[in-house]
């Protein structure tokens, strides 16, 4: 069954909030979200700042122990104006360069849908008019936290959240550990594009249209977030520091090859040893965001 929702309110967290519509296990949810500062399709304040979140949705079947899966239908800009910072984060240059990086500001973008690119138009620079092909993702979603927390959009932990993973697009499957009865799920913090890392502390910011399938896999539990495309199978781990964040994407991806891909613990170490890549969600937030991933060429 398809659901259209419009959201009036919004949540600054993930927690056990109040449900804005009940949906049962397999419907389309198709949806909007404002940007990161909570503006709206007609740039227009209507919701507080922070990543606010569309949600959340209780999805019917979903209990502590299960997994709650989310098919990224479509995710498409619905508006041509977009921005991003202007200057890396100083904790991912030399201590000594902090003082050669520019003023922090906001740059804008006009994000063309139709033409699928986002051109950089202010502020001037030696970079000119900078066009780039729009990667439409989600930047902040997930699921109600572990043991009745409400945990800040601005960073994310096993329930998900601000994670800034530029590998969450259309077409992408994510499974997320459901703590709290019907899951409770939230999404927002869209981005037109966006480097790896999100070292400029934001993508190309911007409000979207969302279509999502969520299904759930009773009796099934997981760690941390997983997800999947047509290539490669991918685990998170959220944490700070960068180590942490990875023991937890590698010991999960560790566990999914036992668990499902039939693989005694030694073979999983072998085939990660040479096979494995990591790629870096986010490295500005409050809790940092690895990825850990498997080609499904390697699993047949």
């Amino acid at each position: 069954m398809e659901h259209h929702f419009s959201p009036i309110d919004y949540h600054i967290s993930l927690g056990p909030h109040e449900p804005v519509l009940r949906v049962a296990d397999g419907d389309t949810i198709i949806t909007t979200t404002v940007d990161a500062r909570g503006f709206d399709s007609n740039r227009e304040q209507t919701a507080p700042r922070g990543n606010p979140q569309t949600g959340p949705f209780y999805v019917e079947g979903a209990e502590p122990g299960s997994t709650l899966v989310v098919e990224l239908d479509e995710i498409k800009p619905n508006r041509r104006y977009g921005f991003c910072g202007t200057a890396v984060a100083p904790n991912v240059v030399d201590p000594t360069y902090i003082s050669e990086l520019p003023e922090a500001g906001l740059a804008e973008w006009d994000v063309d849908v139709d033409a699928w690119t986002a051109r950089l138009v202010a502020p001037e620079s030696k970079l000119g008019e900078l066009t780039i092909p729009l990667e439409p993702m989600i930047g902040c979603f997930g699921v109600a936290a572990f043991r009745g927390q409400a945990i800040s959009t601005a960073t994310s932990a096993e329930h998900g959240g601000n994670m800034d993973y530029r590998g969450f697009v259309e077409g992408t499957k994510v499974y997320f550990p459901v703590f709290e009865p019907g899951a409770l799920f939230f999404l927002g913090d869209g981005h037109a594009a966006q480097g790896d890392g999100e070292i400029v502390g934001s993508g190309i910011e911007i409000s979207m249209d969302v279509r999502v399938t969520l299904r759930v896999i009773k009796a099934k539990k997981i760690g941390w977030p997983r997800a999947e495309n047509d290539d490669w199978i991918m685990t998170v781990g959220n944490a700070r520091p960068l180590d942490q964040a990875t023991q937890h994407a590698t010991t999960e991806m560790l566990r999914w090859l036992q668990q499902d891909y039939g693989l005694d613990a030694l073979g999983a170490n072998l085939l990660m040893a040479q096979c494995v890549r990591y790629e870096l969600g986010n490295i500005y937030d409050p809790a940092y965001t690895m990825v850990c991933k498997i080609n499904k060429q390697w699993l047949k």
